[in-house]
């Protein structure tokens, strides 16, 4: 296939001149080295990329860099024989959008190691809802069931239920068996988050406890919020259940005591999506297609949108209006 001499991107700078970010054509020989080139026709919009597109956040660790930390698209040429053209894969964090180009331009070079064949049973689009924010919630599964999480010891409290995150986390956990309670402080979601699998859903208040320990409610759960909250989940969980935390939407900071570690021997377990080894990512894009598949994608994907519309999608997500998952159709 002919590659056009140049395509638009969504580039993020850092110079003299200020940090800066928007649409600019570049050419292929601007993108990072890599053996597989596609012809990109999904990314997404996480946390992460509001921050590192808007500078919010230091996330990009070199400049200038295409932003996009997920992309899903068609082989259009490969030096690794184990991808030929046409091939649908996707990529995943991987260092997108940190150290490497990322998804939001027409066209992205990638490290094949980190491609991914489109699982049977997905889309590039419905990947794409699932992006780093499935992953990450199907990872947070895969480690508490690691450590001999099961439906029996209770329910999972689902924090911040109403993102990316936790919305993938309330459908997925209770596709894979669970009972799910969504902790939520938009009491008007309340319908949104039960029509997506969540059995009761709790307002911020049910996490608000001070004390070191509490009436034992929850098997566990996954926690996006941080500080106080994270405490009074570990605080609420029941002997031997585990908490994953893989968020800090409120505080990186966490007080606690080591009380709910040796009296009920909960597990504090840490869910980092980016860097994770390819067996297990492997592994966890195969459940995405069949087992854990999300039963309402549709309704999860909240707002589709282009390049054009980044921007005010990342200043709608960093102050607290984003629901569910936001599509951007690149090609």
């Amino acid at each position: 296939m002919t590659l056009p001499a140049s395509f638009p991107a969504f580039r993020i700078h850092n110079d003299a001149a200020g940090y800066r970010s928007g649409i600019e054509d570049i050419a292929l020989d601007d993108l990072n080295p890599g053996e597989v080139v596609i012809r990109v026709a999904y990314s997404s919009v996480n946390y992460k990329d509001a921050l590192a597109g808007t500078g919010q956040g230091k996330i990009l660790r070199r400049f200038p860099l295409v932003g996009g930390i997920d992309v899903a698209g068609h082989v259009v040429a490969s030096t690794d024989p184990a991808f030929r053209e046409g091939d649908a894969v996707l990529v995943t964090g991987s260092g997108l959008s940190e150290t490497r180009d990322g998804g939001y331009a027409h066209y992205a070079r990638l490290q094949s190691r980190w491609v991914i064949p489109l699982p049977a049973g997905l889309s590039l689009r419905e990947s794409m809802i699932l992006g780093t924010a499935g992953f990450t919630a199907a990872l947070a599964l895969y480690r508490m069931l690691d450590n001999r999480q099961t439906p029996d010891l209770g329910p999972l409290a689902v924090t911040g239920a109403s993102g990316g995150v936790g919305s993938l986390a309330v459908d997925i956990f209770s596709r894979a068996g669970f009972e799910v309670h969504a902790i939520s402080g938009k009491p008007e979601q309340a319908g949104y988050l039960q029509s997506i699998g969540a059995a009761r859903v709790l307002p911020r208040e049910a996490l608000a406890t001070t004390r070191p320990m509490e009436t034992a409610r929850f098997g566990g759960g996954l926690d996006n919020v941080g500080g106080p909250m994270l405490a009074s989940l570990l605080a609420q969980t029941t002997p031997y259940g585990n908490v994953a935390s893989a968020g800090l939407a409120a505080t990186a900071d966490l007080g606690t005591t080591v009380m709910p570690f040796i009296i009920r021997g909960v597990s504090l377990v840490g869910v980092a999506s980016a860097g994770t080894a390819r067996d297990i990512r492997d592994d966890i894009w195969r459940h995405l297609a069949d087992d854990w598949k999300p039963a309402h994608l549709d309704a999860i994907c909240t707002r589709e949108t282009t390049l054009d519309g980044l921007p005010a999608v990342f200043g709608q997500m960093l102050a607290g209006g984003s629901l569910g998952r936001t599509l951007v159709r690149v090609g």
